[in-house]
Formats: structure tokens, sequence, C-alpha cells
């Protein structure tokens, strides 16, 4: 369900993108929408009230899906886990060594050092 709402968040990011793109700036900017291109079809003031309300929507459905994919990341639940978090699998029966001969060996646990013997108590010179 998660994937499905990504993909349409996606998809209105850059729905969003293309019409404030198209609409036109102060400076000119790219201003696709004038109503120069559109053949008479609609007035310059139709085509950017049409651009402003289309803007309007997408940007808040942009935030609803935030809100919404944020509330849905945060719930507790069955978390998908990932495939590095599993154990590795048994190696085959006729395999003696790693299943993957170029991964490292890891090395032998190391033991700790052994305690040193007491030392014995001193002795009386050894007269001759």
């Amino acid at each position: 369900m998660i994937t499905v709402l990504l993909v349409i968040h996606i998809l209105i990011a850059i729905a969003l993108i293309v019409v404030v793109l198209l609409q036109r700036s102060e400076g000119g900017g790219l201003g696709i929408g004038t109503s120069g291109g559109m053949g008479g079809f609609m007035t310059a003031r139709g085509t950017a009230n049409l651009l402003t309300r289309t803007t309007a929507v997408l940007a808040a459905c942009f935030m609803v899906m935030s809100i919404v994919l944020t509330i849905l990341a945060s719930r507790p639940g069955p978390q998908q886990r990932s495939i590095l978090d599993l154990p590795a699998a048994p190696a085959p029966s006729g395999q003696t060594g790693p299943a993957n001969p170029s991964a490292p060996t890891p090395a032998p646990a190391q033991q700790a050092p052994a305690q040193p013997a007491e030392p014995a108590s001193p002795a009386p010179p050894i007269a001759k």
C-alpha cells in the first residue's frame, strides 16, 4: 500500500513541477502557459486562473500525501526486514567451505591470555 502511495506522491510532485513551470512569472520566465500559443482557446486571464488553481490543488494533495505517508511509515506493526537482517543460509551438504568463496573468512576467536604462574619465593644463596 505504501508503495502505491509513494508512486502517486511522485506523480503529484512531477505534475506540480510542470504546472509551476507553465505559469507566467513577473520576469517572463518560461511563459509557456500564455494564450498566444493556445490559438484563442482560453484567454490569458483564464489560463492564469486555471494554472493557479491547479497549482493550489496539487500543492494541497502533495501536503496531504506527505502527512499520510509519514503516519503510515511511523505506525508500529509488521516491519519489512532487509535481507541483510536475515541469517545466512546453511551451506549445501556437499560444500565444506563458505557459500561465497570471495568473502573473507572470519578470523578465529581470540582466547584470553593465560595467567602467568606465581613467582617462586626467593631461596637463600648456595654456599660453595
